[in-house]
């Protein structure tokens, strides 16, 4: 008589407990993998901003320490592009700015696809000379911006502190040349203490104007045009930012209130810790960053 021997299995306790493990394992491994992921992602972002101070660097020792600009202060526009366009015909063929395509570096890999929302405005005039209308949608912490018009489209991550490209003044400077090729009267190579402005940063916008009398957005992407389209939680508290030394390096949300955004700006203001800023000052989306 054959005999018939069983073969050796799992039990349904045993299947558990090794679902059990394997869940336990992936609960403790994703979020490193994550981190790690943000981490390189961060450092991909940190060398696109250093081929923009590679690029800006070389376009001013060929301008005699000058940065490109135009009258209405749409340089972000020119510049994040790559090209100058007519002042004649806003849609017409686009020279280049300093021969060089932009598309490679101009997303954060954090912020790559668009956002939807609109927004859009006229143009104005300046010396006889109209300005055409921006329109495009604004992006956010992890979604890139578009601008529309004027064509052709373009879309990026990054955004440029105007007041940069407006002589670091609150005063408006003279400008000499027409609109679109004009140099603003500011000599980098004799301006002390480049490392402390920012130049090309993390942003919800093309381009922003920060003032130090205004209060930290309530919620995450403020008013795009000013602080609120740089205060975005882009990387773990902080957003990387390129400054006229051609130095690039991260900073912190709150940090944004010391940095030197035009001349006048005080470094020691309101919403610093020299300034007596304290945790509970700040809105609540910001209470639990570094302060500075």
């Amino acid at each position: 008589m054959q005999i018939m021997r069983k073969g050796k299995a799992f039990t349904l306790i045993e299947l558990l407990v090794v679902i059990s493990v394997i869940t336990l394992l992936m609960a403790i491994l994703v979020p490193a993998l994550q981190r790690v992921r943000k981490q390189a992602r961060a450092a991909v972002c940190q060398t696109k901003l250093k081929q923009w101070g590679a690029t800006l660097a070389l376009y001013t020792q060929d301008s005699q320490g000058r940065l490109p600009t135009d009258v209405f202060g749409h340089c972000g526009i020119w510049l994040l592009r790559g090209v100058f366009l007519s002042g004649d015909d806003p849609n017409a063929d686009a020279s280049t700015l300093h021969h060089f395509g932009t598309k490679d570096i101009a997303f954060c890999p954090m912020a790559v696809k668009t956002g939807r929302g609109m927004f859009g405005g006229g143009g104005g005039t300046w010396n006889g000379l109209r300005s055409p209308s921006v329109r495009g949608s604004p992006g956010s912490t992890f979604l890139a911006w578009e601008i529309t018009s004027p064509a052709p489209p373009f879309r990026g991550s990054y955004g440029c502190n105007s007041w940069v490209f407006c002589g670091l003044s609150r005063k408006t400077p003279r400008r000499r040349g027409r609109w679109g090729g004009g140099l603003i009267e500011l000599d980098l190579f004799s301006l002390r203490g480049r490392s402390q402005f920012p130049v090309i940063l993390d942003s919800a916008f093309v381009w922003s104007k920060p003032h130090a009398s205004e209060n930290p957005p309530r919620r995450e992407r403020g008013n795009i045009f000013t602080m609120g389209g740089f205060c975005i939680n882009r990387h773990n508290e902080h957003v990387n930012s390129l400054f006229l030394d051609w130095s690039v390096r991260k900073v912190g949300l709150k940090e944004l209130w010391t940095l030197k955004w035009h001349r006048d700006w005080d470094t020691a203001g309101r919403w610093t810790k020299a300034g007596g800023a304290l945790p509970e000052d700040w809105p609540y989306w910001m209470r639990g960053f570094k302060d500075y």
